[in-house]
């Protein structure tokens, strides 16, 4: 019997053998699957040697010239002989011409790959990626439900939330800086020119009149005005003295100085000590018809497009509003790297927000399914026939021996078992045969 029943299918790939015809499929892959290929010897060992056993018996019956039950005994091991042979050249026709003869319709897989590999591809597509298909499993099943209640289960929320600032981080570190500081500017600096600067004004002095915003303001600035003449008598007394004519004695400029110093100073602390102080409500009267003139007022309107104008045009505000990108830049990746951060907290609150949502409302459910299976079914028409290709065009690239030698090593072991299930059945089959034959005779 000759050790090519053992040895010729033996997926082992000689040191520094020449890659040939295209990419292989891996290194890894072998090391990864050293085990199944010694396995795959063991069955090939354990398979050959049972039909070595069925020809090494029918040889003895034959040289004994066996008769009676030894005849049963000599036709069972002829045909397991004959079954074990048949099954081997099937199962090692498979992989590769056995015994090194072309015989023709065998080697199917190395010579067949490119065909395979494009019927494997139109299996997948017909039979896994068709749409009516995929829906069909998508109808009834509530997808939207099912996404919402995983969500919710455990901390599901929180590791959606965490992804989701990785995504919002990992794209903020890899923008153009240029381009968005660029851009961000302009945004800021449009939506500004489209607000009117006076009407806005008028409003909100209206508004803080409203709610006596500006009386805290009034008296934050009469306490600035009463410190800046307090550190500044000496400045103003000096201003005093160089304004003066020069006959004036400085005794004189003196006492007039100390007179409309302590009159000021006395006045704004009155304003300051007395809520209801006239000087109060003029200036109250007088707010509110600036606010309205500014709301009113096209003159006022025309002066505000004009200030506001000259502000944007100014080189400090276009910079400030070209480092609001930087700023925020730095924020969201500190942001987006702490659990803890508002960022985090608000992402995980929005997740679970949404799916409670979707849970408590059917009506949207049925939307949101409505749309998956749109989706899917979209993306299935048009990817289908790719993905097809995609798996045709690998197989065509890969080297056709290597291919049969490691497909032969995921499925050979199984195969194996057709030899051994040949040569028991066959000698089974024999003894049948052997029997109605004594019958018959």
């Amino acid at each position: 019997m000759s050790t090519d029943l053992v040895t010729d299918s033996s997926p082992t790939d000689p040191p520094n053998a020449p890659q040939l015809g295209g990419p292989q499929i891996g290194d890894a892959f072998d090391a990864a699957n050293e085990a199944k290929k010694q396995d795959l010897r063991s069955m090939k060992v354990k398979a050959t040697a049972l039909l070595l056993a069925a020809t090494a018996i029918f040889v003895a019956c034959r040289l004994l010239d066996a008769q009676g039950v030894w005849g049963y005994v000599e036709a069972g091991a002829e045909a397991a002989m004959v079954g074990g042979l048949a099954d081997w050249f099937a199962v090692t026709a498979l992989f590769r011409h056995p015994l090194g003869l072309p015989i023709p319709h065998t080697a199917i897989i190395p010579t067949r790959k490119d065909q395979i590999g494009e019927s494997l591809g139109e299996f997948v597509q017909t039979n896994f990626l068709d749409d009516e298909n995929i829906a069909g499993r998508l109808d009834g099943y509530n997808v939207s439900a099912r996404v919402a209640g995983w969500v919710l289960a455990d901390d599901n929320s929180t590791t959606i939330a965490k992804q989701l600032g990785s995504v919002i981080g990992a794209v903020a570190q890899v923008a153009s800086d240029d381009d968005l500081s660029q851009m961000i500017a302009n945004m800021v600096t449009d939506q500004i020119r489209d607000v009117e600067a006076a009407p806005l004004a008028g409003r909100v002095l209206e508004m803080a009149i409203e709610v006596g915003t500006h009386d805290h303001l009034f008296d934050s600035a009469l306490v600035a005005v009463e410190n800046f003449l307090q550190d500044n008598r000496e400045m103003l007394r000096d201003r005093l003295r160089n304004e003066s004519p020069w006959w004036i004695p400085e005794s004189i400029d003196d006492r007039i100085f100390l007179k409309i110093y302590d009159s000021v100073y006395r006045f704004l602390g009155e304003i300051n000590q007395n809520p209801d102080h006239d000087f109060r409500s003029e200036l109250e009267r007088r707010s509110r018809d600036l606010a309205a003139r500014l709301q009113n007022d096209p003159e006022l309107a025309i002066k505000g497009e004009e200030i506001k104008a000259e502000i944007l045009s100014h080189p400090e505000v276009r910079r400030w509003a070209q480092g609001l990108w930087l700023a925020l830049k730095d924020a969201i990746i500190t942001a987006a790297d702490d659990p803890s951060s508002d960022l985090s907290l608000r992402l995980n609150d929005a997740v679970i927000r949404g799916a409670d949502r979707v849970l408590a409302d059917p009506e949207l459910q049925e939307r949101l399914n409505r749309w998956v299976t749109t989706a899917v079914r979209h993306m299935t028409e048009r990817l289908s026939g790719q993905v097809a290709t995609l798996i045709s065009s690998t197989v065509e690239r890969w080297d056709a021996q290597d291919t049969a030698e490691r497909i032969e090593v995921q499925v050979g072991r199984d195969l194996q078992f057709i030899r051994i299930n040949g040569t028991l059945v066959g000698g089974l089959a024999g003894v049948v045969i052997h029997g109605l034959g004594q019958l018959i005779g």
